[in-house]
């Protein structure tokens, strides 16, 4: 799936932040959601999931993007 195929919901719109690295939460058309962070070693996830850190106010953000 391409970045371009998903709806941000956070961010700047243009994908970059300094180091093209933004904590951001996308939504699929199936309506999920991707969520793009720092990777976190809190605990090993199971195989084939990853862990990601991102900060309170990018959740705050894409919840305000949903009318949520």
């Amino acid at each position: 799936m391409a970045r371009e195929e998903l709806q941000r919901l956070t961010g700047n719109g243009n994908g970059t932040c300094g180091k093209d690295d933004c904590p951001n939460v996308y939504r699929t058309a199936s309506g999920s959601f991707v969520v793009q962070g720092d990777v976190s070693d809190a605990f090993t996830a199971p195989i084939g999931e990853g862990l990601v850190e991102i900060p309170e106010e990018t959740l705050r953000e894409a919840f305000r993007a949903l009318g949520w």
